[in-house]
């Protein structure tokens, strides 16, 4: 890891630590270096502005003083192409044109340098996204998840036969190279996956979804995980 990475490491991790703050033989360990190199990278990090504390003594530790002035945002040019990479690949995915005007917002306030360097490198990164859906009707599904109100939906399923159907938006799923909507079906009275490409029309209803959840869409594949889990 070169050392602009595991300054930027460096502070993501003082910053998850909170007020207990993290030793600095934990950040030597995690960032795989010595306790002397640390304590270097904690000097710069200091020197640049960041709000570093110590507290010494044998239970010493590190942190980032909660409030202290930092930089809106602190990536390096790999993990700001990463965060491009990731909305480009994903072009149809839900909520996609607010992920990339992020992403802009993020390129935004990158400090020249880094920002020069991941246009550079964003460059030799190249994807071939698949056409997307509607975007009306994407922005149906998302407004009716994230208000959580009862969907109206022409559905044509795989068998051709098509429906008109109120349905409560419990989750997005993505399988096999497409996007599903999983909601209680009224008409079914069941749980259901609707293909979000056969869905032909929606609208957003004045009705509150009356509480399922996703424990009752069933057990995720072993490979599933929410879109907030932290590596």
């Amino acid at each position: 890891m070169k050392r602009v990475e595991r300054l930027h490491a460096l502070s993501e991790i003082l910053r998850r630590s909170g007020r207990q703050g993290v030793s600095a033989g934990r950040l030597a360990a995690e960032l795989e270096v010595s306790v002397r190199t640390i304590k270097r990278d904690l000097d710069a990090l200091e020197n640049s502005g960041a709000p570093v504390w110590s507290r010494p003594g044998p239970g010493g530790a590190y942190g980032l003083a909660a409030g202290g002035s930092l930089p809106p945002v602190s990536l390096s040019p790999a993990q700001a192409v990463a965060l491009m990479a990731a909305v480009s690949a994903a072009s149809d995915a839900p909520y996609a044109d607010l992920a990339a005007a992020g992403v802009r917002k993020i390129m935004d306030v990158l400090d020249p340098k880094t920002r020069a360097r991941a246009d550079a490198l964003a460059h030799r990164v190249w994807v071939n996204a698949l056409p997307s859906s509607s975007r009306a009707i994407k922005s149906v599904l998302e407004e009716a998840m994230a208000e959580q109100r009862v969907i109206r939906l022409r559905y044509t399923s795989g068998d051709g036969t098509t429906t008109t159907r109120d349905v409560e938006p419990v989750l997005f799923a993505a399988t096999n190279g497409q996007w599903y909507l999983v909601g209680w079906c009224r008409l079914r009275n069941a749980m259901r996956w609707f293909t979000v490409s056969r869905i032909e029309r929606a609208s957003v209803t004045k009705t509150a979804c009356s509480g399922h959840g996703i424990h009752e869409v069933g057990e995720p594949p072993a490979n599933a995980r929410p879109v907030h889990g932290r590596g």
